[in-house]
Parts: structure tokens; C-alpha cells; sequence
């Protein structure tokens, strides 16, 4: 039986210019969703951050939620391994069309970000259906 067996990649994270540590990829938070009558309320775990490293964007049906850490770093210091662990946090979520995202908001708290959108009312537009008649 053959096995492959891809080799590691050990060249050095790229380096940018808005990125000196080379740490450009994100990771995924954990998060749990809360579906109630008017709203949906997400509850976001990203240990570390701070409320000016939190940006929400909603275009479309979706919504993007960055989660950065506060990092003083050197000109001259090269990132390790255990600073890889240590990426950004970035959440994708396709909620649909029934939220009203201009009324959303967000507040973090412990490293606990809540986003609560509350759900758009529907208005009913077809007029209300004439009763129907049973035979007896």
C-alpha cells in the first residue's frame, strides 16, 4: 500500500509591509448562535482582543467579523512558531436577507464579543384571503 506523505513547508512566513511579522492568515473563533423570536444574538469567543481591534462588516448576506490583538513588535524581530498560534481572529458568516444589519450592535467584554441582530418585520402585502365556504 502506498502512502503520500507531503513534505513540510519550512520557508519562513512572508513579510509585508502592513504585516512586518508575516502572520497574514486567520483563524477561525469559536462562536455560538442564539436564534430568538426578533433577533439572533452571536456570542464570539476571541480571547486577547480589545474593542479597537473588533471590525464588522456586513455586504450583502454576509457578515465578516476581524478580531485583532494588540501586538508590540520590533523592526527586527522575527516571528516563531508559537507567535503563528497567535494569528488573528476572522469569522464569515452567510446569514441571509431577514436581518436588519443596520441595527445591529456589538458590544465585548473578557474577550466575549456579543453581536445582536434583531430579525426585519415582514409586512404582510397580499390582502387577507376571503374566508371559504364549507359544504355542510
Amino acid at each position: 500500500m502506498h502512502t503520500i506523505i507531503h513534505a513540510l513547508d519550512l520557508r519562513p512566513p512572508r513579510e509585508t509591509a502592513n504585516d512586518p511579522v508575516g502572520l497574514e492568515t486567520y483563524r477561525q473563533p469559536n462562536y455560538d448562535c442564539q436564534d430568538q423570536a426578533a433577533m439572533m444574538q452571536l456570542i464570539i469567543y476571541v480571547p486577547g482582543v480589545e474593542a479597537d481591534g473588533v471590525e464588522i462588516e456586513a455586504q450583502g448576506t454576509d457578515l465578516t467579523i476581524t478580531a485583532k490583538k494588540a501586538q508590540v513588535v520590533r523592526a527586527n524581530w522575527r516571528a516563531l512558531q508559537l507567535e503563528r498560534a497567535q494569528r488573528p481572529y476572522r469569522l464569515r458568516l452567510r446569514l441571509g436577507t431577514s436581518f436588519d444589519y443596520a441595527a445591529m450592535h456589538a458590544e465585548i467584554a473578557e474577550g466575549v464579543l456579543t453581536v445582536t441582530l434583531p430579525k426585519r418585520v415582514r409586512h404582510e402585502t397580499r390582502p387577507a384571503a376571503a374566508p371559504k365556504r364549507m359544504a355542510a
